[in-house]
């Protein structure tokens, strides 16, 4: 008896416990999502190596007034790639949007955006799956990700 009690505690302390490690989370279905995203980058063989935040835009084959990007690949609507100004092409980056704390992993291929406040441009198609294509602009925290060991 004691011991089935014993075991029911451990595991109901094994499943509340996330919830109190990371007191910056608002929520549990929050820090469940928070969990996932360190476990994807853990499996991927990445870390991340700086934050940056700051607002957030789209851009597309239209906007950009071409189909070339700044590392010579053409510019998709629907690819997971990004513009940043000074980040070096190829650097992988997760963009979270802070309104709505969806996130995605994109590749740097582009410089932009170029006007000031802004310090990233995302695909309208990442802009579609973080949730601001209507917003055209939302604060983003965007985290540098780097190969482990690197």
């Amino acid at each position: 008896m004691i011991r089935n009690t014993q075991r029911c505690l451990v595991l109901a302390l094994i499943c509340i416990a996330p919830i109190f490690l990371t007191t910056s989370c608002t929520s549990s279905k929050h820090q469940v999502t928070k969990i996932h995203q360190v476990c994807e980058l853990k499996s991927q063989g990445l870390r991340v190596a700086r934050v940056e935040t700051g607002k957030a835009s789209w851009y597309s084959i239209r906007t950009n007034r071409g189909t070339r990007t700044a590392s010579g690949q053409k510019l998709s609507n629907h690819a997971l790639t990004a513009a940043h100004k000074t980040l070096p092409l190829g650097t992988k980056v997760r963009v979270t949007n802070l309104n709505n704390n969806r996130s995605e992993i994109v590749v740097i291929n582009d410089r932009g955006p170029y006007i000031k406040g802004r310090i990233i441009d995302v695909t309208i198609g990442t802009a579609e799956k973080l949730g601001f294509v209507k917003n055209g602009v939302v604060p983003t925290r965007i985290e540098v990700l780097q190969k482990v060991g690197s």
